[in-house]
């Protein structure tokens, strides 16, 4: 049975903001496969629209971060996989935390079941600089 979710970006404040809606078409689904849901329809929408600021997980390489994203320095498509794999690294190194229903996921294989109430947020964690 196919699922309307809604995907939410939180940042370490606890403030959410929806980052996209993604048709799942099932209603169990792994956090993997949740991740390669969300990067190709951040991916298909960006490249479809052919603007100079990507709305990501992932920042893309050749690209500068701004408040809302993330700017090209020339515009060009960008390619899911390389987003993918990023992604994915960035999990396994808790650079990027999925929370389930508010629960940390750890594992790319756990597979959760979605309903009305599923709510699933992406918090990107910042290693500190100092010096």
């Amino acid at each position: 049975m196919a699922a309307r979710l809604a995907i939410y970006d939180e940042s370490t404040a606890g403030e959410k903001s929806v980052a996209l809606m993604l048709d799942v078409p099932t209603d169990r689904v792994t956090v993997k496969e949740l991740i390669e849901m969300r990067i190709q329809r951040e991916v298909e929408k960006h490249n479809s629209n052919r603007q100079p600021i990507f709305n990501g997980l992932v920042q893309p390489t050749e690209t500068e971060k701004e408040l809302n994203g993330y700017r090209f320095k020339q515009l060009k498509r960008v390619d899911w996989q390389k987003q993918y794999d990023t992604a994915i690294e960035a999990f396994k190194a808790n650079h990027i935390i999925v929370l389930i229903d508010e629960r940390q996921v750890e594992d790319l294989d756990q597979a959760f079941v979605i309903d009305h109430t599923t709510e699933v947020s992406f918090l990107k964690i910042v290693p500190l600089v100092g010096g």
